[in-house]
């Protein structure tokens, strides 16, 4: 009736299970300091029920409704697609990068802008007269066969040395390589030039320029007068580039041209101009550049600007380069190059022209916002001009770079790069060649030139309205042109053509400010972003860092997990090698003696072992039963 060792009351066993499963679950509603979910749903339940994000309830308080949870769900992600629809809307239009423009109206004393002036007609200087004499022979001549014009020519002594032989002798060579002729259009027949069913309208005229290969390139023109003109100024440039010294050509005869100059009804003298020489618009003046005080206009108005009478006689001047009378203007700021051919107007003789200006500077954000450059070191380009940078100094820069890594040589009128020679079919007998196909790239933007050159950052530019009167008036030119002889020695010829008045003056003080402001800041993408989500969500900060607190803990029990299987997978057991016939037969012999060690373990597993206080008396008495029986 006594119990077996290793056996215990069935009673006692279930309340010590009891008991041990009564402590893991206590253990278990501990909270824990780092707690993470056991599985993904549990993860998604715990989430929809406690988040503030709207609508997220409802995932899970109607799971009992397949309906419902389906429409919840298909309703929930969809308004989630649509709010990140939105963000990326926001998104793209931050990262263009917008600005506002911001105009603003100044009020203050003004500095006033250069004025640069010039003859309109280039000048027959002394160094190269002779050749000059001789270009015009050639083209009386060339007139006379293509046209049947004789071309008056004036009076010159036409003795020379043996040297100036030479050279007439070598320009002829070089004119009679690059003739002017008459070409037929493309879709008129060949037909005999003297034929009388040929119209002089189905003619063009022009010149070849031809490279060291016989490559040729026909420059043509609708217009005889432009063909004439551009090809006596590819010769005139010739013999310019001709000249060692540029300062032989500085003949400036100031008194001569400008016969009065006031500024804010002060007399100008010579401090207050500067003088260069254009080859096509001859002498130019410019005056209030920084070699001398800057000036400043005290009050707005025409008696408080610049006042020039200037004379527009012709006198021994090129008509060939020229067609017009009187003088070209041209209102630049400091430290700006002019360039007579863009922002120039002319000034007509016998008109007081009177020039009212406006300040207006531009302010343009850099970096990200716009591809202006602040001062030009960052654009590939070198600067040719001593000035600073404009995007005009960028392209003819870009330009004459070009020419010169090209062609060989530069062109006479940019300015010439260290190591460089200014073109003359004397040293470069295909350069005419050369700069007119550059000339076609160039303007098809081939050379890449104005996209290299960027609009600077900061900009100023003057608003020009003119006005024009007769000048002097019937009644006053008398006594006007009087006293003009006696004070400037001018010797009327033409009254109506010699003199010209030019007045140019702040219209008003105020004057504009173009800036930019950026249009979308991080302040206000944060300020869209939230009021997209709480237009889709209804939420706020805190329940954008719930949403990062799921992902996080997503992404934990996906670590978690993975670590567990890949675990398991290190410990599964070894594959059992199969036995051979011997091996099982002293297996069979052995088994009886490892099949009780094998229950044993088993029982003392799932048993609780005796006490040592329970097994030490039971040794004794269990012999005597046994001895009893």
């Amino acid at each position: 009736g006594s119990l077996k060792p290793g056996k215990m009351p069935e009673g006692e066993k279930m309340g010590q299970c009891k008991q041990e499963e009564e402590q893991q679950q206590k253990e278990a509603k501990r909270e824990g300091l780092i707690e993470f979910y056991s599985s993904y749903q549990e993860l998604f339940q715990f989430f929809c029920s406690n988040t503030t994000i709207h609508g997220a309830i409802r995932l899970v308080c109607s799971k009992k409704n397949k309906m419902k949870t389906a429409f919840w769900s298909v309703l929930f992600f969809l308004t989630f697609g649509l709010m990140y629809w939105q963000f990326g809307i926001l998104y793209r239009e931050y990262f263009s990068y917008p600005v506002n423009l911001n105009l603003n109206l100044n009020s203050d004393r003004l500095t006033f802008p250069a004025v640069t002036l010039c003859t309109l007609n280039p000048y027959r200087y002394s160094a190269i007269r002779k050749q000059l004499d001789k270009l015009d022979e050639i083209t009386h001549q060339t007139l006379l066969d293509l046209y049947d014009y004789n071309m008056s020519l004036p009076q010159r002594d036409w003795s020379t040395s043996s040297t100036q032989r030479r050279s007439s002798r070598s320009l002829l060579h070089h004119i009679q390589r690059h003739p002017l002729r008459r070409q037929k259009r493309d879709n008129v027949v060949n037909l005999p030039e003297n034929s009388p069913s040929v119209d002089k309208n189905d003619w063009k005229i022009g010149f070849v320029l031809c490279n060291e290969n016989n490559d040729c390139f026909h420059q043509a023109y609708s217009s005889g007068v432009d063909a004439v003109r551009e090809w006596y100024s590819f010769h005139y440039i010739n013999i310019l580039a001709q000249v060692p010294d540029a300062k032989a050509l500085d003949e400036s005869d100031f008194e001569n041209f400008i016969y009065a100059c006031r500024f804010n009804e002060a007399t100008c003298d010579k401090a207050n101009y500067t003088h260069f020489h254009h080859p096509l618009y001859g002498n130019c003046y410019t005056f209030n550049d920084n070699s001398s005080s800057v000036w400043t206009s005290s009050m707005p108005g025409i008696n408080n600007g610049l006042s020039l009478v200037v004379r527009t006689e012709q006198n021994d001047f090129i008509p060939l380069l020229s067609t017009v009378t009187g003088a070209r203007v041209m209102v630049h700021d400091q430290n700006e190059p002019a360039f007579m051919d863009d922002g120039g107007f002319n000034v007509r003789p016998g008109i007081e022209t009177s020039i009212s200006m406006r300040k207006e500077m531009t302010i343009r954000l850099g970096g990200s916002y716009s591809d202006c450059t602040e001062d030009g070191s960052d654009v590939p380009v070198q600067n040719l001009y001593s000035s600073r940078y404009t995007e005009q100094v960028c392209i003819r820069s870009c330009f004459q770079l070009n020419m010169v890594e090209r062609c060989g040589c530069a062109y006479y009128f940019y300015p010439l790069p260290s190591g460089a020679l200014y073109c003359d079919y004397t040293k470069h007998k295909a350069w005419g060649y050369c700069y007119y196909k550059l000339l076609a790239e160039f303007k098809a933007d081939v050379l890449g030139c104005f996209h290299k050159c960027r609009k600077p950052c900061k900009m100023t530019e003057y608003q020009l309205s003119a006005g024009y009167s007769r000048w002097p008036s019937a009644v006053s030119e008398d006594w006007v042109f009087y006293m003009l002889s006696q004070q400037n020695k001018y010797n009327i010829t033409s009254k109506r053509n010699g003199v010209a008045k030019v007045n140019i003056f702040f219209k008003e003080w105020n004057y504009k400010t173009n800036g930019e402001s950026p249009a979308f800041t991080v302040v206000t993408l944060l300020s869209q972003l939230g009021n997209q989500w709480s237009l889709w969500f209804g939420s706020s900060v805190l329940s954008v860092m719930e949403l990062a607190e799921l992902v996080l803990d997503f992404i934990a029990i996906t670590f978690i997990l993975g670590f567990r299987w890949f675990r398991s997978r290190q410990k599964l057991p070894a594959p059992v090698p199969p036995l051979n016939s011997q091996d099982n037969a002293a297996f069979q012999d052995e088994a009886p003696a490892l099949r009780a060690p094998h229950r044993f373990t088993v029982e003392a597993v799932v048993t609780t072992l005796p006490s040592y206080n329970s097994l030490e008396p039971r040794g004794p008495s269990r012999d005597g039963e046994e001895g009893h029986e």
